[in-house]
């Protein structure tokens, strides 16, 4: 599913070499992120969502689609006042992607992946509000916001978080993304841990 293509184009892209350094600079690389390190995970979901067909302009999205933090990683978070460096680095618009990935609250959006029909709308963990988004941008969302899950399920071994969330996102993206999902999930345990909004009991970060 081409769901980015054309739509980030006209940004002056700086090579990925250098986008990498900012996280040395923040002294983010090298903190602990499921089994291995965040930056590590970072270069993983770019990588991944090229391989989804995604472009190289809104793939750079993948790179920074925590830095603010998110509902369950908080190990590192730059403030979202500082939100205009990176639309300096990727653009106004993957940088949105990148926020609303880090604003987002999980229960809340899940319940909004089986609504069929747009608008759709994010509880912002930041502001407090609720935003309003096109079908076309929830759908990137959706599809940046699997990809991250699938990068890393299997070294984290959180297999039973969200499980039915993430299922209802491939389901609903179908393509690619639902290709991938089962070529990770395949692999998956049984599901033992049902309370899927809280981390499995047992399983690190």
């Amino acid at each position: 599913m081409h769901l980015i293509q054309n739509e980030f184009r006209g940004l002056m892209m700086q090579p990925i070499k250098e986008l990498t350094q900012y996280f040395l600079q923040e002294e983010a690389a090298g903190i602990a992120h499921s089994g291995g390190s965040y930056l590590a995970h970072a270069i993983g979901v770019y990588r991944d969502l090229k391989s989804w067909d995604w472009d190289e302009e809104a793939a750079r999205a993948g790179l920074f689609h925590s830095i603010y933090g998110t509902e369950i990683f908080q190990d590192f978070t730059l403030p979202v006042s500082r939100r205009n460096e990176i639309k300096s680095m990727i653009g106004e618009q993957a940088e949105t992607l990148c926020y609303l990935n880090c604003a987002l609250r999980r229960r809340p959006f899940d319940a909004q992946v089986t609504q069929t029909h747009g608008p759709h709308t994010i509880d912002d963990r930041f502001s407090g509000t609720v935003a309003s988004i096109s079908t076309k941008m929830f759908d990137h969302l959706c599809e940046m916001h699997l990809c991250d899950w699938l990068e890393q399920v299997s070294r984290a071994g959180g297999w039973d978080y969200r499980r039915k969330g993430y299922r209802n996102i491939a389901r609903r993206l179908g393509g690619i993304a639902l290709s991938k999902y089962e070529t990770v999930f395949n692999s998956a345990p049984e599901q033992v841990w049902f309370d899927e909004y809280l981390w499995p009991e047992g399983v690190s970060r």
